[in-house]
């Protein structure tokens, strides 16, 4: 296996390990077991484990993105968003992903990296959204408010959300008259 292949091996893993644990809470032992690498190998590839999780939450952003980039091919407006937006909900299946951004607000509270970071790539993806849709700044804000708020549902595991996602927030999507 390449260096390049066990680093996305790693970012996978760590994705899973910081999920669970948080920055604070994830040792770069578990997520070295977990790719099964050595410790040393690890830092090989990413000098720190702060590096670690900056690089696990940039993934996650660029798997958004390009999520976003596919579904909205060939669409614009309102019709780029909705598929913008189903396509997100099925991100929430993805519980590590999930987590991860969670844990990221968390530590952006207190760690002035992650803030910058989770700063900047929030505003690429408001831009994404923007460039994509072509609609102005108060209907992207509602589209990304209504991504935060399915991923406070999903972490909360509400009873029947999976079921009543599709039809009970469809108007968080759309434009509303």
């Amino acid at each position: 296996m390449s260096a390049d292949e066990r680093r996305v091996a790693v970012l996978r893993a760590a994705r899973v390990e910081f999920g669970l644990g948080g920055f604070s809470g994830t040792s770069t032992d578990a997520i070295a077991r977990r790719v099964g690498v050595s410790q040393p190998y690890l830092f090989r590839l990413f000098p720190t484990k702060k590096a670690i999780f900056l690089a696990t939450i940039n993934d996650c952003f660029d798997r958004v993105e390009l999520l976003f980039d596919e579904a909205a091919e060939g669409l614009t407006g309102e019709e780029a968003l909705k598929a913008m937006g189903r396509a997100y909900k099925s991100l929430l299946d993805d519980k590590a992903t999930l987590q991860v951004q969670l844990h990221m607000w968390a530590t952006a509270c207190h760690d002035d990296e992650v803030r910058e970071l989770a700063r900047r790539r929030v505003a690429a993806l408001w831009a994404q959204a923007t460039r994509l849709s072509g609609e102005d700044d108060q209907r992207i804000m509602q589209f990304l408010a209504a991504g935060m708020l399915l991923n406070v549902m999903a972490a909360m595991d509400l009873p029947r959300v999976r079921e009543q996602l599709g039809e009970a927030l469809t108007g968080l999507f759309e434009r509303q008259p």
